[in-house]
C-alpha cells in the first residue's frame, strides 16, 4: 500500500492562513480546510488538534512574519525614524503580483471575535500589544540616539503609529486608488520624519 506523503507544516499554515483571511474563522469549514491543505480530517486533527488551534497557529505565524519584516526594515535604515518611515511607506506600495496589502488578520480577529472566541480575541490583543511595544522601543531608541526630543512620549507615538498602519491596510483592502494610497503612506511617513525636524529646529 502506498504511504501518504508527510505534510509540510509551513505550507499547511500558509494555506490555512490564506483561507482564514478570505473567509474568516467561523465561515471556514472543515471541508474548506481539507481542500486548502490537501489533508484528510484525521490528518488535520493529528497535526493541529482542532480548528481553533490551527487558527491560533496561523495568527502566530502571521505575527512572527510581520515582526521579522519590521526588524528587517529597521536594520536597513540609517536611523530609527527613517526605518519607521520606510516601513509605513511599504504599506503604500501596491505589488502587482500580490495585490495590495490587506487588513491585518490580527486586527480583524480582535474586532470580529464573538463571546465564544475569547481565546482568539485575547491572543490577537496580545500580539497587538507586543507589536506596539516594538514600536515604542523604536521611538525610545530614536530619543536615546538623539534623533528626536525627549519631550515626545514614545508610548503615545507608538499608539499613533500602529493606528496609521492599520488605517493604511484598511484603505488598501477597500481598494483605494494606488496613487492615493501611496500619497497617504508618504504623508504618514513624513509625519514620523518631522519628529526629528522638530527636534533640530
Amino acid at each position: 500500500m502506498k504511504r501518504a506523503q508527510p505534510y509540510n507544516r509551513d505550507q499547511a499554515l500558509a494555506a490555512a492562513l490564506e483561507l482564514f483571511w478570505r473567509k474568516g474563522y467561523h465561515a471556514t469549514s472543515l471541508k474548506d480546510l481539507e481542500l486548502a491543505l490537501s489533508m484528510k480530517p484525521g490528518s488535520i486533527y493529528a497535526a493541529f488538534k482542532s480548528k481553533r488551534a490551527l487558527y491560533l497557529a496561523c495568527l502566530e505565524r502571521y505575527f512572527n512574519a510581520g515582526l521579522d519584516d519590521f526588524c528587517a526594515t529597521l536594520a536597513q535604515a540609517p536611523t530609527y525614524l527613517e526605518g519607521l518611515a520606510s516601513y509605513l511607506r511599504g504599506f503604500g506600495e501596491v505589488k502587482s503580483a500580490q495585490g495590495p496589502a490587506r487588513a491585518c488578520i490580527i486586527v480583524k480577529t480582535a474586532l470580529n471575535a464573538t463571546d465564544e472566541d475569547a481565546e482568539l480575541q485575547q491572543q490577537s490583543r496580545v500580539y497587538l500589544r507586543r507589536m506596539r511595544a516594538e514600536f515604542e522601543r523604536c521611538f525610545e531608541s530614536a530619543q536615546t540616539a538623539g534623533e528626536m526630543s525627549d519631550a515626545f512620549d514614545p508610548a503615545q507615538l507608538a499608539v499613533q503609529y500602529q493606528a496609521d498602519l492599520t488605517a493604511l491596510r484598511i484603505e488598501a483592502q477597500h481598494g483605494l486608488d494606488a496613487d492615493a494610497l501611496k500619497w497617504l503612506a508618504d504623508r504618514k511617513a513624513d509625519d514620523v520624519l518631522a519628529l526629528g525636524q522638530l527636534h533640530s529646529a
